[in-house]
């Protein structure tokens, strides 16, 4: 039914970070080496757990191939504003949120230099009450899986919860 919402499903979100932090999925293109890979391997975590691109031209969030994708599914910027976007439109969406918040399957997006956001990596495991000790995250670029949050030298962090998926 268009306009209907469903979970996101972090255990499948989860299980894909853990599958793929140190290695790269064939059907998607590494990014490596054209500014790096962590954030289309956020998207994938995502999808994986979301199983809804949402292919509108430039605002969309989708991956066909290297050279058809929308901006969303490598950019940091570009993925949080599609993620906290208030469209209707199908895919999964989220909220910005407080490290308080967070669950295994929500991102962490950090900036390094105060000024911009420059990495997405996934949250994979939080302890009951989450701080950047006992965060564990995935990323690709400079892979990892089970790194905790606090072993990066950030200057700004901000996180986005995943709330659903519009169909």
């Amino acid at each position: 039914m268009p306009g209907s919402i469903r979970p996101y499903n972090r255990r499948k979100a989860v299980e894909y970070a853990h599958r793929w932090a140190y290695s790269r999925n064939p059907a998607f293109y590494n990014y490596d080496r054209l500014g790096g890979d962590c954030t289309n391997f956020a998207s994938q975590c995502i999808f994986a757990g979301a199983g809804v691109m949402n292919y509108r031209p430039v605002t969309g969030w989708y991956y066909r191939n290297a050279n058809s994708k929308s901006p969303s599914w490598t950019g940091v910027e570009f993925l949080r504003n599609f993620l906290v976007r208030s469209a209707e439109d199908p895919g999964p969406f989220a909220v910005e949120t407080g490290i308080e918040s967070v669950e295994p399957g929500d991102l962490v997006q950090l900036s390094f230099d105060g000024v911009r956001f420059h990495h997405s990596p996934v949250i994979v495991s939080t302890g009951p009450a989450p701080r950047p000790d006992n965060i564990l995250i995935a990323a690709h670029t400079a892979d990892s899986d089970n790194r905790p949050l606090n072993t990066y030298a950030y200057v700004k962090v901000r996180f986005l919860h995943i709330a659903g998926v519009r169909l």
